[in-house]
C-alpha cells in the first residue's frame, strides 16, 4: 500500500495549556471509539521507569531546569538520598525521553488512537499513518479555562506563560523547532469556539483528509 493511500491510524493531539486540548482529546476518542493516551501514557512511562506519576510529570515536556539537577547531584551524597537514588537518577527528561522514543511508535503501531502532546506530533512526524493537531485559544480564554477548574487568576497567568515556555524550550531543545512548528500539524484549531465544535471540526477534517488520500 502506497504512502498516499495508507489510512489514518491515530492522532496526535499538541495543545497549548488551558487550551482545553485534553477534554476535547477526550471528546474526540470517545467519538472515534478509539483509545487515548494521555494520563495512561504517563502510567505507563512510569511503570517502566519504576517511579510515580508524578515524577514522570515533572519532565514529560520540559528541561530539567538548574534546581532539578543541584537536587540529583544533593540526593546522591546524603543517606536519606541513598535509599531513593535510582529514583532521583532514574527520572530525569533524558530517561523519559528515552522511553518516549520507544512507546510512541508502539502506540502508533497498534493504531486506533488519540495521542495527547509529549512530543508526539514530533516523534513520529514522518508517519504517514498519522493526523496531527494543534489545539490553541486566546491567552484570555486560556486564563478563564484555568480559573473555572479552581486556579486563582495569578496561578493562571503564571501556568499560562510558564507550561508553554517550557513545551517550547524542550522542543527546540530535542527537535530544533520553534514550537508549535506550524507545518508539523495538519490542522490547527481555535478552541474558544467551544469543545463540541472544536471536536466537530477535527473529525470533519480527519474524514476529508482520509477521502482525498485514497
Amino acid at each position: 500500500m502506497s504512502e498516499e493511500c495508507m489510512p489514518i491510524r491515530f492522532v496526535t493531539l499538541e495543545r497549548e495549556y488551558g487550551s482545553g486540548g485534553g477534554e476535547i482529546a477526550e471528546k474526540l476518542a470517545s467519538r472515534l471509539g478509539w483509545k487515548l493516551w494521555d494520563q495512561l501514557l504517563t502510567e505507563d512511562i512510569a511503570r517502566r521507569l519504576d517511579c510515580d506519576c508524578g515524577a514522570v510529570e515533572e519532565h514529560e515536556e520540559r528541561r530539567d531546569p538548574m534546581f532539578y539537577r543541584l537536587l540529583k547531584a544533593f540526593m546522591r551524597g546524603s543517606y536519606e538520598g541513598s535509599q531513593n537514588a535510582h529514583r532521583v537518577k532514574m527520572v530525569d527528561t533524558e530517561c523519559v525521553r528515552e522511553i518516549l522514543k520507544k512507546i510512541l511508535p508502539e502506540l502508533a503501531d497498534a493504531g486506533n488512537c488519540v495521542i495527547v502532546g509529549r512530543g508526539s506530533a514530533y516523534y513520529l512526524g514522518k508517519r504517514p499513518d498519522a493526523f496531527h493537531v494543534f489545539i490553541y485559544a486566546p491567552f484570555l480564554e486560556r486564563v478563564r479555562r484555568l480559573r473555572a477548574g479552581g486556579k486563582s487568576e495569578s496561578e493562571a497567568i503564571e501556568l499560562v506563560e510558564s507550561v508553554d515556555r517550557d513545551r517550547a524550550d524542550f522542543i527546540k531543545r530535542y527537535f530544533d523547532v520553534d514550537w508549535p512548528g506550524r507545518h508539523r500539524f495538519h490542522l490547527m484549531v481555535n478552541s474558544g469556539m467551544g469543545n463540541e465544535a472544536a471536536v466537530d471540526i477535527i473529525l470533519d477534517a480527519l474524514a476529508r483528509y482520509a477521502k482525498d488520500r485514497k
